[in-house]
């Protein structure tokens, strides 16, 4: 592990602790814990369950992804180097960045734009998509299926595919989250979700089979 580079990823993970530690004398006894789709406050909770949420977003992903290397049989996380330490930052900036933004929910009372949840999606969205195209074949990230793993043309052509439709489909998402209600973003948003998860998965297959085509 490169400890220098570990430094960044650290700072970003503690930040939500250190809001909290900051915010927390002045918190009431009972705090916001969960809101609807329209952003209305359904659920309420001691302010000690707040805790919870800078383990489960930064602090978590941070740790899974420092796992996974150690965990990979084949050790093919290890030969991405640079490209799986980018998809760690990516994912543990928006993990913490949404801790943050539900912390300063509870804080306020209020979750005044729930759009931002939103937005912050289409932007992850859009990151992961720049990225898949250069992931290679391994066991633990990116689009795996039996018939990428089983084959390296496929598992590329898949991702170069995913990786336009994430960045179309996480643009599409900002855009209409401005542009469109708050009830209607959520059902763009898991409609947008379901597309480019689904159409990846098919044409690996249908490229697999192509490929055996060949092969045969």
């Amino acid at each position: 592990m490169n400890v220098r580079k570990e430094i960044p990823l650290l700072v970003i993970v503690i930040l939500p602790f250190l809001y909290l530690g900051y915010l927390y004398a002045d918190l009431p006894e009972t705090v916001p814990t969960h809101w609807n789709l329209q952003g209305e406050i359904d659920g309420w909770g001691s302010k000690n369950m707040l805790w919870i949420i800078p383990f489960a977003t930064g602090f978590l992903g941070y740790v899974l992804l420092s796992l996974v290397p150690k965990i990979d049989p084949k050790g093919q996380i290890k030969q991405m180097g640079a490209k799986f330490y980018q998809l760690k930052f990516i994912t543990v900036l928006f993990l913490t960045t949404l801790g943050l933004y539900i912390l300063y929910a509870s804080q306020q009372q209020s979750m005044s734009s729930p759009k931002i949840l939103f937005i912050l999606l289409g932007v992850f969205f859009t990151a992961l998509g720049n990225y898949l195209p250069s992931v290679k074949p391994n066991y633990f990230v990116g689009l795996r299926t039996p018939w990428t793993l089983e084959n390296t043309t496929v598992w590329k052509k898949t991702h170069r595919l995913a990786g336009k439709l994430w960045v179309g489909g996480g643009l599409l998402i900002i855009v209409s989250t401005l542009l469109l209600a708050q009830s209607q973003n959520f059902i763009v948003f898991f409609v947008i979700t379901a597309i480019i998860t689904i159409i990846p998965l098919v044409y690996s297959y249908i490229w697999y089979k192509q490929e055996k085509v060949k092969v045969g």
